[in-house]
This record gives C-alpha cells, structure tokens and sequence, in this order.
C-alpha cells in the first residue's frame, strides 16, 4: 500500500485542544515521511548522489541552495492532508509559500524537507517538520527522521517524545550540562556568502569555549537532538519559521531553553535561533553575547 493510500485517524477540524493539534503534526509528518522514503530511490536510485540530476533539482535563493521534485511533491502531500484535517486553517510552507507578515490565527508552518543537501546526496540525517502555531506561537509539532523511521513529537504544557521505528515511545529530557566547556554544540550556517563568513569567524571564537561542534545539516534534527541529549545546545542564525517552529517547542518541551525570532520575523532577519541545556542557559547566552552571536548577521 502506497502511503497515499493509508487511512488516516478522524480528527476534529477546528479543535485547539494542543493534544489534538500534536496529533495531526504526527498523523501528516509521518505520512509526508513514506512519501519520501518511496520517492528517493525512484527519483535518484539506492545510492549515490542526486547531485546531477538536473531535471530533478532547481537552486532557490543560491546556487547552493536546492531544491528538488520531491521537496515540492512532499509538500503538495502535506497542504493536502492538511486541507483534509484542518480546510479552516492557514499553511506557511517552505516552497509554497503562505504569508510570513500574518501570523494571526491558526497557522501550520511546514518543510517537507528539512536538510534536502543531505537528501539528495544520499546522506541520511533530512526530516519532515510540521508545526502549528496560534497567533505566531508553537503550540504543538512533529519532526520525523526519514532514515530512522523516529519521530519526535510535543505540544505546549505537555512534553515531548520520541518514537522509534518499533513502537517504543521515551520522554524526552534535555541534558544536565553545568559547564559550557563540556558542551556539545550542533549549528549549521546560511547560503549567502556573506552570512557564511561572519558565520565562521563566529566558530571560530566559539570552538575553544565548547567541548566541541557538530554541523549535521538538518536544524530540525539538531533541535530535537537538544532535546534527546545527544548535543547540548543548537544556535543558528538566519533560520526561516519551518525549520525551528516545530524542533524548538520539542526542545522546549523537553526542558531546553530556548530563543526564537518574534513572531512574523523572516530569514532575511538574521535572527539567531537556539536550544540549550538549562544549566548552562545562562553561560551560554553570556558567549553569545560576549562574541555579538546574539546580534542579527544580514544576508
């Protein structure tokens, strides 16, 4: 069975119940999910790169920047399912677009692919993340790890979880990191030339501060690994809405704090987005601020 032939469970189409909320993010992300996992290896074979395969890949704001048939397909699937669940709601998505000045009302802010350079090399860390927010604030999400088959799912107030392949759902908790010289930090950096170099002179101050950096390419994996504990914190700067709205309120929900662009900025902002271990919330902050990593960097 095709995934767009699943049933998939009855929700109320006006419910704000954030439970409910949390279970449409999971019901439509995992289905977006199979449509991927189907899609790649028809698309771009078992192995290998993508890379090179034009007619299947565009570039959007860089040369860098790709997007490709199944990022655009992949979304299509969720504004459907989406207009299925909930017709009465508005739908910020990464490639089709919506209105990032209005965040009024409900809003569901979705990327079907979050880390599509990893995507189309083959490299397995890329995600679903969908997210709603009311009046421009998170209030339930889900990210799906297409490769491990885990999602990572909250909702205001009520914790977040992961879910792995074979069934076994654990709470999640960020780290008990008290010193920032023990940390373990995840960030990844823009497209623009320009963003990307005052974005290496920044790890480049902040590097003998940390335990150490990992850059995997996906924010909304690096998000939710603040929140498993696999890293203890994630900044980035220049994130637009999909990729933090649903990872950062999963962080959050699994004790991180975290800071967020207010509602309606875009990624032309520059804004610096992050999640970190509490005990170390306030050290961490400090370096930020102490390098100007906290200070908008302009496209």
């Amino acid at each position: 069975m095709r995934p767009s032939e699943r049933t998939l469970p009855d929700f109320s189409a006006d419910s704000l119940d954030p439970a409910q909320l949390r279970a449409v993010a999971v019901a439509v992300a995992e289905r977006a999910a199979e449509h991927v996992r189907v899609r790649r290896p028809e698309v771009f074979g078992l192995v290998g790169s993508g890379a090179s395969e034009g007619g299947s890949v565009a570039a959007k704001s860089t040369p860098t920047d790709p997007v490709t048939v199944v990022d655009t397909e992949t979304e299509q699937v969720i504004r459907d399912l989406l207009a299925q669940l909930r017709p009465a709601d508005s739908i910020l998505g990464e490639e089709g677009g919506g209105d990032t000045d209005d965040s009024a009302g409900v809003r569901w802010v979705v990327d079907p692919i979050d880390g599509t350079v990893n995507f189309l090399y083959g490299i397995p860390a890329f995600a679903i993340s969908v997210a709603v927010q009311i009046d421009g604030i998170s209030v339930a999400g889900a990210v799906v790890d297409v490769s491990l088959e885990t999602t990572y799912s909250a909702h205001r107030g009520g914790g977040a979880t992961m879910a792995t392949a074979d069934g076994v759902v654990s709470e999640l908790h960020a780290n008990e990191v008290t010193e920032l010289s023990m940390a373990l930090l995840a960030t990844g950096f823009g497209y623009g030339a320009d963003r990307r170099k005052v974005q290496g002179t920044l790890i480049g101050q902040i590097l003998p501060q940390v335990r150490d950096i990992r850059r995997i390419g996906s924010a909304a994996l690096d998000l939710c690994m603040v929140a498993t504990g696999r890293v203890d914190a994630h900044f980035e700067h220049g994130l637009s809405p999909w990729d933090w709205a649903a990872g950062s309120l999963i962080a959050s929900e699994a004790g991180a704090v975290i800071n967020v662009p207010a509602p309606n900025s875009t990624s032309a902002d520059g804004d610096v987005v992050y999640a970190v271990a509490p005990a170390i919330a306030e050290q961490f902050a400090h370096m930020l601020s102490s390098i100007g990593a906290d200070q908008p960097i302009p496209s």
